[in-house]
């Protein structure tokens, strides 16, 4: 491990934030140039190398944008911050982990894995709710009382005391993420619907207590000790104000001017709102509350809100889905002790844009750099390339639409075949294998393959077989479900009635409850197939399970589908489905074709396995029965990246040295040293050369078990320069 440092740097083929800096940005104009020096280098890997997923939110901030459109009164999203409206118009929403949606999608990834259970068993609707009004409420209370308890122990201190400043840091912060939700009028209104549903209802919305005038009241005892219920006079509850001390008093009009401060039009009733929900008075109950508006106003919120939800969720998915993505190539390399840590250099520009004509140089010039040297730090061995188009759309009549259907649409940021296979064309020369996957959606998970089998996706791979890098090509399958279509339904709330009386309560009818979809969460099978193979790259990794690992060597020679060895290296994915068929089973072992996840029930060493695992990992490279795995080409690359390094690129009298019987020659080393998982030469591997004198060519022969694997390297002659 001392010559070459890493074996999994990848690089991820898609955008994230338009608005950041991209690879081809930061390359710039190559005319003339073969490669890029050594301070390029360096600033593309401070602005688009990440080494986790917090690294990952911190460097690209993914945002989506709103803004509202009066001529329509509705708000519009997009994932490109437009052009043409001044920024005051729009809002960028933050797609980290504050945010409500991603929030709920990764705590129901962390709730799956916890429980371990398939995806019928799992009472998605449970997680689900996490993003409707109350819930969102239920955040914003503990935001509350997290406020009021570090604001009460700052004015508890003296001015001079250094604790002071300690504690106004906590609270600027604090201020600061209960002003990302006041700040956004969208983000108010699960606040607005759960402050009218307690001032109506009295927080009792579910229990239909009709919600007939509030007089405040004390308990008391009569002088014969019956228990009554006194109405309390309005100087009482003067009084009972001044229990709520000065803190409290202070605290609100520090929201007030915070809120007046952040909004060039504030708003009398939002400024309130603010107030009522990160500093409600225990004590003030208002005297007069006008019905009618507050029910109006509710039932308005309540639409609004479900369709903007709507309208948000349909822009935000794509996104959302690669920030997953994201998450779960990260999430794969789970150990105790880090060693080699796997890295991402994400290009922050769609894979369209990269493989046009006028682009590709910039790439080739990039990897000229980086992996066309023996400098190995900055070598990119894997690549991923997700969404690339699926479409089923074979044949058929054209029918009448007698009832409401699925309608086909392209899914938008969709990767053509095309485009994948002029980017493998353009790379193959710098031996990156790049896993894919196909575009997400019904068609593409467990369920889909459980009952369909992998036959449709081994012909879409047709323009990608039989070429010079279909080695280097690995197509990912099945992707993952985090929320199947058909269980993605939340009801947001209940409408509101007031009756000729003015009692008020929640509606019961079906019609009037207010439920959204979010039609199905997906990720592709390309990052979490990228993400575990280059998480058993590092010999750490390897170490923490299996006894038999040796710090010299990295996993490039790990076979996955070898022995228990995939149920001891399995992903950090919950089972979804219960298995595939024998019939499925067989038809999958019969070519090995893809790198193919499975869902089945296993145990090893009397342990339950609950995770997916990885049943196949094969590239395109075919011998005619069946597709090679990808250990092979992996193992290939080192011992050529090694051979160039020790050999001065390709010097004949050192390549002897390398091939030499004598103890201390590499060949001789690998050859000692087989007992490990992860060893160079494993048992029945054979690694042999012979020297083409009149063509100056040196053959290298790697044979594993019963199949021989031939590396031409063209030597360097004497007199030739290096």
């Amino acid at each position: 491990m001392e010559t070459i440092t890493q074996t999994n740097r990848t690089i991820l083929f898609s955008e994230i934030n338009p608005e950041k800096l991209n690879l081809l940005t930061l390359i710039g104009d190559v005319r003339g140039k073969t490669s890029l020096d050594d301070e390029k280098i360096k600033e593309i890997n401070e602005v688009l190398l990440v080494d986790s997923f917090e690294d990952f939110l911190e460097k690209f901030a993914p945002v989506v944008y709103s803004w509202c459109d009066a001529n329509t009164g509705s708000i519009q999203y997009s994932l490109i911050k437009p052009e043409n409206l001044p920024d005051n118009c729009i809002t960028e929403i933050p797609l980290n982990e504050t945010n409500d949606l991603l929030n709920m999608l990764i705590t129901l990834q962390g709730a799956k894995g916890a429980l371990g259970v398939a995806n019928v068993d799992f009472k998605f609707s449970n997680i689900l709710d996490m993003i409707s009004p109350k819930k969102i409420m239920e955040d914003i209370r503990q935001v509350r009382r997290e406020v009021q308890y570090t604001y009460g122990k700052y004015m508890e201190l003296d001015e001079e005391d250094p604790k002071k400043l300690d504690m106004g840091d906590k609270l600027n912060f604090q201020f600061e993420q209960a002003s990302h939700n006041y700040n956004n009028v969208l983000a108010m209104l699960p606040l607005a619907i759960e402050d009218i549903k307690t001032r109506l209802l009295l927080g009792s919305g579910e229990s239909a207590q009709g919600g007939q005038e509030f007089k405040a009241g004390l308990l008391s005892m009569g002088d014969d000790g019956e228990l009554k219920i006194l109405e309390m006079k309005q100087e009482e509850g003067t009084q009972l104000a001044l229990v709520d001390d000065h803190i409290n008093t202070s605290l609100i009009e520090t929201f007030k001017d915070d809120y007046d401060a952040l909004n060039d039009t504030p708003s009398d009733y939002v400024r309130e709102l603010v107030v009522r929900t990160f500093c409600p008075l225990t004590s003030t109950v208002e005297s007069s509350v006008d019905r009618e508006v507050e029910v109006k106003n509710y039932n308005t919120y309540l639409e609004f809100y479900k369709k903007s939800k709507d309208d948000f969720v349909k822009a935000v998915k794509p996104l959302i889905e690669k920030i997953l993505g994201v998450k779960s190539f990260f999430d794969q390399y789970q150990v105790k002790e880090k060693g080699m840590q796997p890295k991402l250099l994400i290009t922050n520009t769609p894979l369209e844009m990269m493989v046009k004509s006028s682009n590709l140089p910039r790439l080739i010039t990039y990897l000229n750099t980086t992996n066309d040297k023996n400098e190995f730090e900055n070598t990119l061995w894997f690549g991923v390339v997700p969404d690339v188009e699926f479409n089923q759309s074979g044949g058929g009549k054209l029918q009448r639409m007698r009832f409401a259907g699925n309608q086909k649409e392209k899914k938008p940021g969709t990767n053509t075949m095309e485009s994948l296979a002029t980017l493998m064309n353009a790379i193959n020369p710098y031996k990156i294998t790049t896993f894919f996957s196909f575009a997400t959606g019904e068609e593409s998970t467990f369920s889909y393959v459980a009952t369909e089998g992998i036959g449709i996706f081994k012909d879409k791979c047709g323009p990608l077989m039989k070429r010079d890098f279909s080695e280097f090509v690995v197509p990912c399958i099945p992707n993952v479900t985090i929320i199947p279509k058909d269980k993605s339904g939340l009801i947001l709330d209940k409408r509101m009635l007031i009756d000729d009386d003015g009692r008020v309560a929640l509606s019961e009818e079906k019609e009037d409850v207010m439920k959204m979809w979010i039609e199905g969460v997906y990720v592709g099978a390309s990052y979490g197939a990228a993400g575990i193979t280059a998480a058993w790259q590092c010999p750490e990794y390897l170490k923490q399970r299996f006894g038999n690992t040796t710090k010299e060597y990295p996993g490039v020679r790990y076979d996955i589908e070898a022995g228990d060895n995939a149920l001891l290296v399995t992903t950090s994915m919950t089972k979804e489905i219960s298995g595939f068929t024998n019939t499925i089973k067989n038809s999958i072992n019969n070519t090995g074709f893809g790198f193919v996840f499975t869902s089945d029930n296993a145990q090893v060493k009397g342990r339950e396995v609950k995770n997916i695992m990885v049943y196949k990992a094969r590239n395109l490279l075919s011998n005619g029965s069946e597709y090679e795995p990808i250990y092979k080409t992996l193992v290939v690359t080192y011992i050529e990246r090694m051979l160039r390094f020790y050999s001065g690129d390709f010097k004949q009298d050192k390549i002897l040295q390398f091939f030499s019987n004598n103890p201390s020659s590499q060949k001789s080393k690998w050859d000692a040293n087989r007992q490990y998982v992860n060893s160079l030469l494993q048992d029945g591997d054979e690694l042999d050369f012979n020297i083409d004198e009149k063509n100056g060519i040196c053959n290298v022969l790697l044979t594993f078990s019963n199949t021989t694997r031939n590396l031409k390297v063209e030597l360097t002659r004497k007199g030739q320069s290096a």
